[in-house]
């Protein structure tokens, strides 16, 4: 089984669609690190934290073990982010969605294999988990989800819709 550790704010952006088992179907089971559970746990009524609560049966919540290494990256990026990152090369995960563009500089450059929300819709639509994309990419940015005009057409193209 792969792991894979995900950060809050793909969780956040697939429950507001309603597809956070586009995870299980694609992956199996994912990991998110304590912080980032936190994180989503911050308003304790949310729908992220309700529908996450609802499928630990395939949504494991890690620790990380070298909390020191925190102290590296705190200056730049959110505890989930360096949860994420730390958790990721302690675990030797095979991949992690995050999005923020900063923390996937420093994910790639520490030689971590990363995709965003983006790119697993992409590939939930390529593997035939949903029928069409561009329904859920205009969802996503209703639900304020930034996606220009431009990366949504990139999207599309990659999955030869219009």
């Amino acid at each position: 089984m792969r792991k894979v550790i995900v950060n809050s704010t793909p969780l956040i952006a697939l429950c507001n669609i309603g597809k956070l088992d586009i995870l299980k179907k694609l992956y199996g089971e994912i990991i998110i690190p304590l912080a980032v559970y936190n994180e989503i746990s911050a308003k304790g009524d949310s729908i992220c934290k309700k529908e996450v609560d609802a499928s630990l049966e395939w949504i494991q919540i890690g620790q990380i073990k070298n909390t020191l290494a925190k102290l590296m990256y705190k200056t730049q990026l959110h505890d989930g982010e360096v949860e994420v990152m730390i958790l990721a090369q302690e675990e030797n995960a095979d991949l992690v969605i995050i999005d923020d563009k900063n923390a996937k500089k420093h994910a790639k450059y520490l030689k971590l294999n990363v995709t965003g929300t983006l790119g697993v819709l992409i590939k939930a639509k390529q593997l035939g988990f949903i029928q069409t994309l561009k329904p859920l990419l205009y969802e996503l940015s209703d639900s304020g989800i930034y996606i220009s005009s431009e990366l949504i057409q990139l999207c599309l193209k990659q999955v030869n819709e219009q």
